[in-house]
């Protein structure tokens, strides 16, 4: 009637199937952009437009979002033609789809 208390507990994982959320992509492998400018929206979050066309949002939210580059107009400056993985490409969207 007792439980053994020696007995290792099996725990499963929560997230059934593998989301491409959380893991990055590495087959295939994520295309890779680069940063051409950044711009403001409406509610003045910073936005990196990308060489493909595609643009992301680049939000300094702590604890979620750590980007403090994103607020020092230097820091931006010297991000622009570094390579960014875009994420808009590795789904395959096509830039005439999606809103800007």
């Amino acid at each position: 009637m007792g439980q053994d208390l020696l007995q290792k507990n099996v725990e499963r994982t929560s997230v059934t199937k593998p989301s491409p959320d959380c893991e990055p992509r590495l087959d295939p492998p994520m295309p890779i952009s680069r940063i051409i400018a950044f711009s403001q929206d409406a509610e003045g979050h910073w936005v990196a437009q990308l060489s493909c066309g595609h643009t992301q949002h680049l939000r300094h939210v702590p604890p979620w979002q750590l980007r403090p580059w994103v607020l020092d107009p230097e820091q931006r400056a010297q991000r622009i033609g570094q390579a960014f993985p875009c994420g808009w490409c590795a789904q395959g969207a096509d830039s005439a789809t999606l809103d800007r």
